[in-house]
């Protein structure tokens, strides 16, 4: 009989289709990523950044899933993994004689322990 090592739990979120570039929400995920969630969080509010608030919007979610889910209690967890990864490209409905520019859209996740 082989003994299985005890996974420590994890909360994970998600954030789809959010109408940010990548390479925009990346800048903010690499600043936060590693912290805690209050440090993260004071971060975030004060960054100054329009991709913050998705950011934020993602953080806080993943903190409600620990502590519902998971009894997790949101004063020890800190940001594991964080990845932001690039979306479909949102067409525009416009017609107009130029082809318009397509919006960058995102996909992100966040674990938390």
């Amino acid at each position: 009989m082989t003994a299985v090592a005890a996974q420590p739990q994890q909360a994970v979120a998600h954030l789809k289709f959010a109408r940010v570039g990548p390479r925009k929400l990346r800048r903010v995920a690499d600043a936060i990523r590693g912290k805690t969630v209050r440090e993260a969080l004071v971060l975030l509010q004060f960054a100054g950044v329009f991709a913050a608030e998705p950011i934020e919007k993602l953080l806080k979610s993943a903190v409600a899933n620990a502590e519902n889910n998971h009894n997790m209690s949101s004063d020890g967890l800190f940001i594991t993994k964080i990845t932001v990864d690039g979306g479909p490209a949102a067409a525009s409905r416009s017609v107009s004689i130029r082809a318009p520019k397509a919006a960058r859209t995102s996909n992100a996740s966040a674990c938390r322990t």
